[in-house]
């Protein structure tokens, strides 16, 4: 098998000021990897793997230590462009079982959850839910979760990619809590884009467009016990499906969307990476870390103002807010939008590209590229030094030469706020910051 890079003379980049980090990104622009997956009992296949088979899946991730498909339509056939016109224009079905669900249920379910999430665990109200974070004794956002409460001592934590179920049982070793936390066989699809409503009011009746933003329902879909929300991965219109006992159960739910979606034109796709981020949607692991602070990250709503309980982390967040309110930042880096010239970019990006100041001199790095129709360039969420991180700021990025104007040349970027696209639903910091508000309940 012949590889596209010598591997032998890859040169380690070091230009980029990581100093603040125990483990540096790894900058070394080594392409794409010519090996194949290996598939076996070690990684989890979801209750959804041979559906997702089904549908056309040629390429896959590793996700929370489950098989996550990553591909459908295949680049001869238009690739991921396609999926997001099918995403923005009609609607979709994502095997999205990577979210594992952990539950934390028992008589001081809010207690716990409330300590271990920066925002008001009180004032989610049984029946609704919330974008949540998770953060260490530093500060570091440990997971981005989507958070239900299902009843007054039951919540499920919707996690992102990383051990969340061993850090909730570690947080409540000396069982402090009267709780019990564990992952049940609960696995998720998404049905996202504009038509999603009127499939899901055709699956769950029409009670569902009653159902808010982070709103809950409890129903039967192709007779099988289902948990309704109205989020998602996207900026668009979409909805969760989450599926009680989820092993007996995908294939009746599975092919019930499926026979459902026939009207609509519904495509089953791989999870939305260009939509998320024309919506600004951060994925944990690529954009962040437990090495990074939500001030980093345009996540400071996420850290109350008027939280009085204590809470994993606050602390540290509270005086790294204080820094920030004085003019001092203690962080080196943040996280920024920005514009970029090339090719179109319609496929994931194997490194994190290269940012230079205009002088040529490497400074950052891009975490999510991808191409926008809409806008017609390219954009991207990167990592900019802080005092180089003001909206209008020009920058040089190095792309590969495949989507270079001119080989080994960089194309020109511009920091832009975000999100890059309105979202049908304004997630809670847009909401906030209309109101002048930088935190959130």
């Amino acid at each position: 098998m012949s590889n596209e890079f010598d591997y032998t003379k890859l040169n380690h980049v070091t230009s980029v000021d990581q100093s603040d980090r125990e483990v540096p990104y790894n900058l070394r622009q080594s392409g794409p990897t010519k090996v194949e997956m290996l598939i076996s009992t070690r990684v989890r296949k979801s209750p959804y793997w041979h559906l997702s088979m089904q549908a056309g899946c040629w390429r896959a991730t590793v996700y929370n230590r489950i098989y996550h498909p990553r591909g459908y339509v295949k680049p001869e056939d238009g690739g991921a462009m396609v999926e997001y016109d099918a995403i923005v224009n009609h609607v979709t079905m994502w095997n999205v079982a990577v979210e594992r669900q952990i539950r934390v249920k028992g008589p001081d379910a809010e207690a716990f959850t409330d300590y271990v999430i920066t925002r008001d665990a009180t004032k989610i109200e049984p029946g609704n839910g919330k974008y949540a974070i998770l953060c260490n004794d530093k500060g570091g956002v440990l997971n981005d979760p989507v958070l239900l409460r299902l009843t007054e001592d039951e919540f499920w934590f919707s996690i992102s990619d990383s051990d969340l179920l061993l850090w909730l049982q570690g947080v409540n070793v000396t069982k402090k809590y009267d709780v019990v936390i564990d992952e049940i066989d609960v696995c998720p699809v998404q049905i996202q884009g504009p038509l999603s409503e009127n499939l899901m009011a055709k699956l769950a009746g029409e009670e569902l467009r009653d159902v808010p933003y982070y709103g809950i329902m409890e129903t039967q879909i192709g007779g099988a016990d289902v948990v309704i929300s109205q989020t998602g991965f996207t900026g668009e219109k979409g909805y969760e499906i989450y599926v009680r006992d989820a092993h007996q159960n995908a294939e009746k739910v599975w092919n019930a969307v499926l026979e459902g979606g026939e009207e609509f034109g519904l495509m089953v796709i791989a999870p939305a990476h260009h939509r998320r981020i024309a919506a600004g949607i951060l994925s944990w692991g690529q954009d962040l870390d437990h090495e990074t602070s939500p001030f980093q990250v345009n996540l400071a709503y996420q850290v109350p103002r008027n939280k009085s309980a204590d809470y994993i982390g606050k602390e540290a967040l509270e005086k790294q807010r204080a820094m920030i309110d004085e003019g001092t930042p203690p962080f080196k880096m943040r996280m920024v939008g920005i514009t970029l010239g090339g090719k179109e970019i319609t496929d994931y990006a194997p490194d994190f590209w290269l940012i230079a100041d205009t002088d040529g001199n490497d400074m950052g790095y891009v975490t999510s590229p991808w191409w926008s129709p809409e806008l017609g360039t390219n954009i991207a969420l990167a990592w900019v030094p802080w005092a180089s991180s003001d909206i209008g700021t020009k920058l040089l990025v190095r792309l590969p030469d495949e989507f270079s104007v001119s080989p080994g040349v960089p194309v020109d970027g511009e920091i832009v706020d975000v999100p890059f696209r309105e979202s049908v639903n304004p997630n809670k910091r847009e909401v906030q910051s209309a109101k002048g508000l930088d935190f959130a309940d």
